[in-house]
């Protein structure tokens, strides 16, 4: 690292030349990145998603895409089978078919079949199905347009209901939220209120500096890559808002670092390289343990879950990048002169080595407080329910929830919000029909001559419960040994769902040991100790699990999701959400444990001392975890200013997830744990130094001078 930042300083004109360029590049062309970013979300080799695309080409709508569902229901006394009732239907849906080019629509007033409508003949519902692959999108327009369509059309005493689960769940957020860039906005704001206070001078600007090409040189490297591979669009979130936060993270520490250098008299040049030497090499070893996390993703088989772990890796790397060449050309030019007004930093550890020296005096108790805490939401991440939320858990207010009750009261339930969707021979499809509208848990089942098409045959299958829930699965695998009979094949949003939990959870095992090992060796690297990096991956996959337990208290049970954003309980958390709030939040918080492990390395390698490397290790270190876990929680907070609420749940996994670890994690538990592990913490014996490439390091006892220091 030294040599390295000699020759940045010696070039630093170059450099700053450099990074200026890809911020100006970055600015210019970062709308036609993100506008060729995927949204795709295919699962190959699954039969859900398969037969969903089967579906697409030869009707032109996804098997997958969840319709709009108009509900009406007559007066007393009127039924489908009154007079001109049919009639009166069929004219309300018609414009609908003129308004999108070939949707797939059905209702009893086309089909005549009775599993569009309840026992008392007074309620029915049609399927509207947009043509397309991307379904959550749109979802708004098809609804107005179809409640536009049904009002022009009123049959007297009757009314219309539009509903749908992505109906339903475009309403949970209550409207529109603020654009990724606006999020980001937010979360820059915050983060500049806290540098403010943590530096009180102009200084506070440099860290939100350093994020601005970290952010626009992560955009030119995903445009660069996503010519080689698919990346999904949900990166352009990440890098906005995690590229934030990790890059103000990094140019905070090796800020604070300088400044602590000066304060100590070295000339400016010389307190560049040394906080480099230090806090530099921090940044590298966070940086590469954030990437590993994300990279990670990319074994997966799941190709979005891939282009996510690729591009998402891009984020942390930049960003050091950033900090280890751009910033300190920035500190040794025109950071004494921007450092104003100017406040040294004070010479005394502080408030945070008080309390460190309280955590080594009270070890076992702090540990084991701090496992109760763990131990208690990680006994809550264990309740978690992976799946997409049910239509029940979307609210109680508004014309799609009216719709769903509509259903529900008349005894049809809410299947048709997410119908199990056959591919079946034409020849079969009205015997399929009929056999599985038989099966246990199916409300009905219907082939619609409209939708028979090129010797292949629709069969839509209506549970009497959600399709999301425990019954509802129960009642899809009752449904495919019946449709394998005749070779037809399953599809449907269901079945495409319980294909990723299928093949993304069945290989989620794979994924953590394949993070654990690579943190466990570049860390053992850094810190030439093998307890260390062992501790250090352990508390990380429980400071995760924490999280989820944190989201899954707030969203899946409601405990806070109702009282600060109005929405109840989703009883579930979405399919995605836990294993990329395990990929980022490993990472991210790893950080943490590199800061403050890497200035314990450095003061027992001064000292000789456990107890000493712990109080200075935290005195150095706490204030910069704590104000470094605000901003990136600030940046997280943010993005859960977003209208949908598998937003907010993932934003509350991520942003509670770092207050949690850089407080009962970094500030407990690993001070209590590194105490009472004392010598051993620091041992590194001959035969794997030499495969690390590292000398090997043997606990020393400390001199009764370092000790007495270590206990003042």
């Amino acid at each position: 690292m030294t040599t390295f930042t000699r020759w940045i300083l010696r070039h630093q004109r170059y450099v700053a030349a450099f990074w200026i360029a890809v911020t100006l590049l970055g600015i210019v062309f970062v709308s036609r990145i993100t506008g060729a970013l995927s949204k795709d979300f295919r699962q190959p080799g699954q039969e859900g998603f398969e037969t969903n695309q089967a579906i697409l080409r030869t009707y032109g709508a996804a098997g997958n895409r969840l319709p709009v569902v108009p509900v009406i229901t007559l007066p007393p006394g009127t039924t489908v089978d009154s007079p001109g009732v049919k009639q009166q239907i069929d004219a309300a849906l018609a414009p609908i078919a003129q308004y999108y080019s070939h949707p797939l629509i059905a209702s009893y007033a086309s089909t005549g079949d009775r599993a569009f409508v309840s026992k008392d003949g007074r309620t029915t519902f049609a399927l509207i199905i947009q043509p397309g692959a991307q379904s959550g999108f749109g979802s708004g327009d098809a609804a107005s347009v179809v409640q536009r369509a049904v009002e022009a059309h009123p049959i007297d005493g009757a009314s219309w209901k539009v509903t749908g689960l992505d109906v339903l769940e475009g309403h949970t957020g209550g409207g529109g939220g603020p654009g990724v860039l606006s999020e980001a906005m937010l979360g820059g704001v915050g983060a500049l209120i806290v540098l403010a206070f943590v530096f009180g001078s102009l200084l506070a600007f440099i860290p939100l500096l350093m994020a601005l090409p970290a952010i626009m040189g992560t955009f030119l490297l995903i445009g660069l890559l996503n010519e080689f591979t698919s990346i999904t669009f949900i990166v352009e979130f990440l890098v906005a808002l995690i590229g934030l936060g990790v890059a103000i993270d990094y140019s905070l520490l090796v800020v604070m670092r300088w400044r602590e250098e000066c304060a100590r008299g070295l000339e400016n040049t010389a307190a560049v390289q040394r906080a480099m030497e230090t806090a530099g090499e921090a940044v590298i070893h966070s940086g590469t343990t954030v990437a590993i996390g994300l990279v990670a993703l990319a074994v997966l088989p799941v190709p979005f879950m891939r282009g996510l772990g690729f591009g998402g890796m891009l984020i942390p790397l930049v960003s050091v990048l950033v900090a280890i060449t751009l910033l300190p050309v920035i500190l040794n030019t025109i950071g004494p002169r921007i450092d104003w007004p100017h406040r040294a930093p004070s010479a005394a550890l502080g408030r945070w080595a008080d309390w460190a020296r309280l955590v080594v005096r009270r070890r076992w108790i702090a540990a084991a407080a701090g496992f109760i805490v763990m131990g208690a939401l990680l006994a809550a991440a264990f309740t978690i329910n992976v799946h997409n939320p049910e239509a029940k858990n979307f609210g109680s207010a508004g014309e799609a929830n009216a719709g769903l009750a509509a259903l529900n009261q008349s005894g049809i339930g809410p299947g048709p919000l997410s119908p199990i969707m056959l591919l079946a021979p034409q020849q079969a499809a009205n015997s399929l029909a009929a056999s599985v509208a038989a099966v246990q848990g199916v409300h009905g089942a219907v082939a619609p001559a409209e939708w028979q098409r090129n010797g292949q045959a629709i069969v839509a299958v209506f549970p009497n419960t959600d399709s999301n829930s425990s019954s509802g699965r129960a009642t899809l695998s009752r449904v495919e040994p019946i449709a394998h009979n005749v070779h037809a094949r399953v599809g449907g949003a269901v079945a495409s769902s319980e294909d990723f939990i299928s093949s993304v959870y069945g290989t989620f095992p794979l994924m953590i040991a394949l993070i654990a090992i690579a943190t466990f060796l570049l860390l053992a690297r850094a810190f030439r100790s093998l307890l260390l990096p062992l501790k250090a991956v352990l508390l990380n996959v429980v400071s995760v699990g924490g999280a989820w337990g944190i989201m899954v208290l707030v969203w899946q049970h409601g405990w806070g999701s109702d009282l600060i954003w109005g929405i109840p309980a989703t009883g579930s958390i979405t399919l995605w959400v836990p294993i990329m709030v395990f990929a980022f939040l490993y990472g991210i918080s790893m950080d943490y444990e590199v800061f403050i492990l890497a200035r314990m390395r450095e003061q027992y390698d001064a000292t000789g001392s456990t107890e000493r490397a712990v109080i200075e290790g935290i005195g150095h270190t706490g204030r910069l975890v704590t104000f470094a876990a605000l901003i990136l929680f600030l940046a997280f907070a943010s993005l859960a200013s977003g209208p949908e609420a598998v937003v907010k749940t993932f934003a509350t996994g991520l942003a509670a997830g770092i207050i949690l670890d850089a407080t009962i994690v970094r500030s407990m538990l690993v001070p209590a744990l590194v105490s009472l592990f004392g010598d051993w913490n620091w041992w590194l014996p001959a035969w794997p130094a030499k495969l690390l490439r590292v000398a090997p390091s043997s606990a020393r006892r400390p001199t009764a001078e370092a000790e007495g220091a270590g206990a003042e």
